[in-house]
C-alpha cells in the first residue's frame, strides 16, 4: 500500500494533527498521559512519532516500546532514545507484554473487524489498556470533497483510510467488552472517545 504525503514527514504530520485538534492539541496526550503512573511500562501501538512519549511520558520516567508500520516514525524514536520496532498490527502475532497498552487514535485502520487487535491488547496488559479514538474528523463529513481529501491524507499506509468511527460505532464496539470498562470520556474537545479497561 502506498502512504500518504504526511505520514512521510514527520513535521508535515505534526502540523496537521495540530490544525485538526487547535487549542485541544495537548488536551488528548494529556488526557492519556495522566493515567499512566512514573515508572510504568507502556506499550504504545501506532505510536507515529510518539509525541506522547516524547512530550509527556519520559519525563515520568516510563519504560516505552512504541510499535509503528511507518519505519520512518520508528527511526526517529530510536534516534530520541525510546524502544521501537516496525510492526505490522495485522498480524496475528501476540504482543510484547506491559503494564499499560495503548493506541490513540489508530483503531480505525482496523475496520471493519477491530476486535483481533483489542483482543492482544487485553491480553498483552497486566494494568490497563487506554484506547483513545477520534469520534469526529474529515473523513465523516458531510462534505464529499473534505471526505475524500481527509482519507487519501490520513493513510498511514494500510488501505482502511476510508473507515472511521462515530461515537455511535465505537460505544457498540466496547459493548461487546462489558467486563473489562472501567471509564469512559469525551476528551480532545470531543474529537476523541477515551476508553480504558481492565485486562
Amino acid at each position: 500500500m502506498s502512504t500518504s504525503f504526511i505520514y512521510r514527514h514527520e513535521t508535515i504530520y505534526g502540523l496537521l494533527m495540530r490544525g485538526l485538534y487547535g487549542r485541544h492539541y495537548g488536551a488528548r496526550y494529556r488526557a492519556i498521559a495522566a493515567l499512566i503512573p512514573e515508572g510504568a511500562q507502556v506499550l504504545d501501538l501506532c505510536c507515529g512519532p510518539a509525541t506522547l512519549y516524547t512530550r509527556h511520558l519520559r519525563a515520568k520516567s516510563v519504560r516505552y516500546t512504541g510499535l509503528d508500520l511507518n519505519e520512518r516514525f520508528v527511526a526517529g524514536l530510536t534516534a530520541a532514545g525510546a524502544d521501537a520496532q516496525v510492526w505490522d498490527l495485522h498480524s496475528a502475532l501476540p504482543l510484547p507484554a506491559a503494564d499499560y497498552v495503548l493506541m490513540q487514535a489508530s483503531l480505525y485502520h482496523f475496520l471493519p473487524e477491530p476486535e483481533p487487535v483489542l483482543d492482544r491488547m487485553l491480553t498483552a496488559a497486566r494494568q490497563r489498556v487506554i484506547i483513545a479514538e477520534p469520534i469526529k474528523n474529515l473523513t465523516s463529513s458531510g462534505n464529499k470533497v473534505l471526505a475524500r481529501l481527509g482519507g487519501r491524507f490520513t493513510d498511514p499506509g494500510d488501505g482502511a483510510s476510508a473507515h472511521r468511527f462515530t461515537e455511535e460505532t465505537l460505544d457498540e464496539l466496547f459493548r461487546g467488552y462489558p467486563e473489562h470498562i472501567e471509564e469512559r470520556s469525551l476528551i480532545a474537545g470531543g474529537r476523541e472517545k477515551l476508553y480504558v479497561l481492565k485486562p
